[in-house]
Parts: structure tokens; C-alpha cells; sequence
């Protein structure tokens, strides 16, 4: 035998510790887009991933620990030092920040759509508790790429950039899951209500205080 046959055979490289979680995650992430959380099996999602069973227990306990990983994952922002906070006008301002959110909800499109509208594990106070942090650090992003970060009235600002939040999760549904509207068609929707949050109703609640 060829000795040399031996070392022409492309050898699997043995995945770090991080890149394994990472690779269980996004089968994961892949898996609970396509499909309710009851019919996700670890077994199943093991085979997917090239592991164990007992790997996935490892890295991330059982399978609620696991969605909540997933939960995590698809509601965290990306870091700022990681985008350009958009500067012109403010409806320069409000395109750049709508098309930047569509952005990161089509990443991963149907699984964020499921994880939103709490499609998983029903009313599970941790995943609410997951939820709720997420759109206040949502509402804070979008208060600073549209310049009103800044305002004496920041609590009420992030109270209705909030509430804005309920529309693109709508939105984000009609879109990906029912494909009723297009990617451009939600952008005009959002884009016109951010609009109209930041210079109608927002100077309202700056007048009243």
C-alpha cells in the first residue's frame, strides 16, 4: 500500500469547544423555523449536527434550555461597534434604520417570526422575560440610529418605539410566514409609521410635559 494514499485523504478537523455550541445552535435556529417546538427531537437535531445526543445535553442542558438559546440568539442585536448609525435627514434616517432592522429579521426569518409571536414553548416567563429585554434594547437602538436618543422625555420615546415594535412583528409575519406583503412593501409600512412616531406624535408628547 501506498503510504502516501494515506495522507491524501482529507482528514476532519476536530472542531473547538465554541464551534461545536455554535454549529448545534444553528441546526437548532434552522430546526425550530421549521416546525413547532414539540416536533424538534434533540435525537433528531443530533443526527442533523454530525453529534451526539449527549453533546447537545452538554453544551446546553435539555431542550428548553436549548430554545432558549435559540430565543436569545434571534433577539439579539448586533453590536454597535458593528454598524453605521445613519446620519441626514430624518427620513434619510428612518429608511436607513427600517432597512437595517429588515436586515437583521430575515437572517432568520421564520424562526424570529416564531420566537416573536411565541410559537414555542407557549407562556414561559423566562422567554417572556428574554422577550421584553430584547425590545427595550430594541427601542433604544432604533431611538439612537433615528438621533432622538438624546431626549428629556426617553422613557416615554422608548414606551412608543415599543409599541412600534408589535407592528414589525406583525409585519415581520405578514411577510415571511404568509408572504402577503413583500420585503418593500413592509419597509414602506414601517418607514411611514416611524415617520410619522417620530414627527407627529413624539413633538406631541415633548409639548404636553
Amino acid at each position: 500500500m501506498d503510504p502516501s494514499s494515506d495522507a491524501a485523504q482529507p482528514r476532519r478537523r476536530r472542531l473547538e469547544p465554541d464551534e461545536r455550541r455554535a454549529q448545534i445552535l444553528a441546526c437548532a435556529i434552522d430546526m425550530f423555523g421549521e416546525r413547532p417546538y414539540a416536533a424538534v427531537s434533540t435525537a433528531e437535531l443530533g443526527q442533523r449536527a454530525g453529534v451526539a445526543r449527549g453533546l447537545i445535553n452538554h453544551y446546553f442542558g435539555n431542550k428548553r434550555d436549548l430554545y432558549l438559546a435559540v430565543v436569545r440568539r434571534m433577539v439579539t442585536l448586533p453590536r454597535l461597534d458593528d454598524m453605521v448609525t445613519p446620519s441626514g435627514t430624518d427620513r434619510e434616517r428612518v429608511d436607513a434604520s427600517v432597512h437595517w432592522l429588515l436586515d437583521v429579521i430575515s437572517e432568520h426569518g421564520s424562526t424570529w417570526v416564531k420566537v416573536t409571536s411565541h410559537e414555542g414553548v407557549g407562556n414561559d416567563p423566562e422567554v417572556q422575560h428574554i422577550l421584553d429585554q430584547a425590545d427595550d434594547a430594541a427601542a433604544e437602538r432604533m431611538l439612537l440610529m433615528v438621533g432622538r436618543a438624546a431626549s428629556t422625555h426617553s422613557a416615554e420615546l422608548r414606551a412608543m418605539v415599543r409599541a412600534f415594535g408589535g407592528l414589525v412583528k406583525v409585519a415581520g409575519r405578514e411577510w415571511i410566514t404568509r408572504g402577503t406583503l413583500t420585503r418593500e412593501q413592509v419597509h414602506v409600512l414601517l418607514s411611514d409609521m416611524l415617520m410619522t412616531l417620530m414627527t407627529e406624535t413624539m413633538p406631541k408628547v415633548d409639548r404636553r410635559r
